[in-house]
This record gives C-alpha cells, structure tokens and sequence, in this order.
C-alpha cells in the first residue's frame, strides 16, 4: 500500500461493499444451529462451556449478572447460551458496596436477543470500516493523517499515518477528558492540539486512534461512522439487531457516578456507558455500538469466510488478511489473556470494558462471541479469567473431534 490512496493488496481490484455477489461469485454459507458433532466439536467440552457461563452469574457478587455466549465453527452455531439477569439492580449503594435490587418480579431476564453495549468491541468495526476505503483507493494505509486532517497540525507535525493509528503506534496518550468539555468546539480543539507523548512505532492502546480514525473516515466519505457501519457493515450482512444507541432494551450498565466513574449519570441503560463516547453524542470510533451474540457471530463468521457471508461481500479476502496480519488493524491478535488456548495460532479478536468479547480462530475456522454486563451497577476489576476459560473450551473441544462439515 503506498500513496495518499493507496493500493490494493496484491493488486487486486476493488470489490464493492454491501453488494451481492457479481460475475458468478459464488454465494458463502450462512450460519445455521446445529449439533456440535456437526460442527466437529466435542459435545462433552461445550457442555462444559454452557455450565460454566451459567456459573459466571450465581451468588452475590457475580463475575456478571448475565451472559451470553455463542460458539460455533465453520457455518454452524454449536453452542448460544443465555443466562442471568440484563438488569437485576437499580442503583450501586457505596456504603454498602452492593447493587440494590429490586422486587423479583422487576428484574429484566438476559436473552439471546439482548443487545449489550459493545464499549471496544465497537472498534473492529471502525476499522473493518478503514480497510473498506483502503481496498477502494480512497484511504492510504500508510498516508499522513495530516494529508486528510491538516488542522490536526499536532499530528501533522508528527507525522502520524493511518496505519499507526489502527495499530495503536502513533504515541497518542490513551484518552482525553473530553467529558469535561463544554461543548463539542472544545473537545475537536483539545483532540486536534493533542500530540504523540510516546515514540512512534511502539504499541500504545489508545481511544485517541480510533477517535482520530473516524474523523478521517468522516472527512474523505462525507458520511458520519454510524452511516458507513450500517450502509458498509451491518445492514449487507443482515445484522440488524446491530447499531449505535440508544438501544432502551439493551442490557443496562453501570450506576454511573463520580468518584468511581468520570461523569454522574446514574443507573444506564441502551445509553453508551463510555462517557468520551457520550460526550460525542453516543457515535464514536473507540465506542458506541450495541449488539447481539448471533449479530456478532455473523460478523465473525464473515471474516472467517473472507470477507463474504451469503450472497453479501464487506471485503476482499486479501483485505481481510491484512486486517488479521500481525500486528493487526484493529483487531488483537493470539492475547492469551482473554483467548486461553484459542491464542498461538493466529486468532483474533477483541474486548470491551463494560465486558464483552469475541474471537476468531482461522486456524480451526472457530469463533466465539461472550458478552457480558459485567460493569452492572458499578464498574470493577472483573477480570478476564472466565474469557479465558471459555476460549480454552472451544480450543478443546476441536483438538477432540475432526471437522465434520
């Protein structure tokens, strides 16, 4: 890829997003439940899986109030589990440090239809959205984000590129206080004065690169993120229960309140939790889409199978490769720390802070979708152990049984 437009990888021509197949492109399969001998899993091990993330909502002090998990490999869906409450408190009670429940009758029961905020999760979108204007020609992976953004003169000047960004190696600090902003003027201000405080080159999480990213993408396509997510992203693949808020049946969130949170909005629900997010209107790069375990199990399942899911193609199989490539665009790859024994042979995916996740494995064409509302009342260390766990189930349970499908 070179240039300000770029090319395409292995000078294939653009293909169109969010369009059937043309020319006798054969159409990809969708997913569909079955066994998991068909899907050429172990049952013994997914059983396993189901009874642990039922585990993960018991007692008093739950990992999570509710869950849902959906696995499966190739086309089929083997395991879409959901468990626990989508709300089970009305507020955090500090002296006490424990949710306040309400009558029985009024808690909100988790389903396989609940959508749950996606908090970073929303990031591969963002960038699955980049590397769809990379294979057009419109965006250069290696271009200066100045050459689109000249008044972002502090990343001009330190010539950050678009690659840096969505390899998290531009130098920008993780996040800005943008919620403490009066208005919409002052936070582009403070993002566009905002300079790299780390060398370029080494990997440095930061929200700043997929905020600077949307606006890039804004800016070349005349169309806001939540437009090019739906038009380019959801709406060909069918996801419809997939879209940025407010999404008033969506599991709620947090009780959101200083000085544990960065901004006092109380209990939330089908309201992005990300309070950067929020400040920007609920539309954000790092933030901001709510979804589904089959929505984001169709996604998975699309760039498994390259790019294509039933008739729709959102990119090119070698486009998808370069987003899956290490260091990888957006996306982790092989973290061990929330992909147990899935990582190590190419797998990929991502989490997000309020407690959801998704992995994808090429090597066994095996994914795994886990969301969970774990920041329900109040946002705590959770950690990832049980993603973990769940991920070394799936990982077993093909080591034991061939592919079948």
């Amino acid at each position: 890829m070179e240039g300000a437009r770029g090319r395409t990888a292995r000078g294939h021509p653009p293909v169109g997003r969010g369009r059937a197949h043309q020319g006798g492109e054969l159409s990809a399969p969708r997913l569909r439940v079955d066994t998991p001998e068909r899907a050429g899993l172990d049952p013994a091990e997914l059983r396993h899986l189901v009874q642990e993330a039922h585990a993960l909502t018991g007692g008093d002090r739950p990992w999570a109030p509710g869950v849902v998990v959906v696995a499966g490999r190739g086309p089929v869906i083997a395991v879409q589990e959901a468990a626990g409450w989508a709300v089970r408190y009305t507020a955090y009670d500090p002296t006490t440090d424990r949710g306040v429940e309400p009558a029985p009758a009024d808690r909100v029961p988790m389903t396989l239809g609940t959508p749950f905020d996606l908090a970073s999760v929303t990031k591969l979108f963002t960038a699955v959205a980049a590397v769809q204007q990379i294979e057009r020609g419109t965006l250069g992976i290696d271009a200066l984000v100045g050459a689109y953004l000249p008044e972002f003169r502090a990343a001009a000047r330190h010539r950050v590129t678009v690659r840096q960004l969505l390899t998290h190696t531009s130098g920008l600090r993780p996040e800005l206080p943008l919620y403490d902003c009066p208005d919409d003027t002052a936070r582009l201000a403070m993002l566009r004065a905002e300079a790299p405080t780390a060398p370029a080159g080494r990997y440095r999480y930061s929200d700043l690169n997929l905020l600077l990213l949307q606006l890039l993408l804004e800016r070349i396509t005349g169309r806001t993120l939540d437009v090019l997510v739906h038009q380019g992203i959801t709406r060909p693949l069918g996801m419809t229960a997939t879209r940025f808020g407010p999404c008033p049946d969506a599991a709620a969130t947090e009780d959101q309140r200083r000085p544990w949170a960065k901004a006092d909005r109380g209990m939330l629900r089908g309201v992005v939790h990300d309070e950067n997010a929020w400040a920007l209107g609920g539309v954000a790069g790092h933030a901001g889409l709510f979804s589904t375990g089959r929505d984001l199990a169709v996604f998975c399942r699309t760039l498994l199978a390259g790019g294509q899911y039933g008739p729709a193609r959102i990119l090119g199989p070698d486009f998808v490769e370069l987003l899956l490539t290490p260091p990888g665009l957006g996306f982790a790859l092989d973290q061990r720390w929330f992909m147990g024994e899935l990582a190590g042979r190419g797998a990929a995916g991502h989490t997000g802070f309020t407690g959801t996740s998704l992995v994808l494995d090429p090597a066994t064409d095996t994914f795994l979708v886990l969301l969970a509302n774990t920041v329900h009342p109040r946002r705590r260390e959770a950690g990832s152990t049980p993603r973990a766990r769940a991920a070394t189930r799936l990982a077993r349970a093909v080591r034991r049984t061939p592919h079948r499908d």
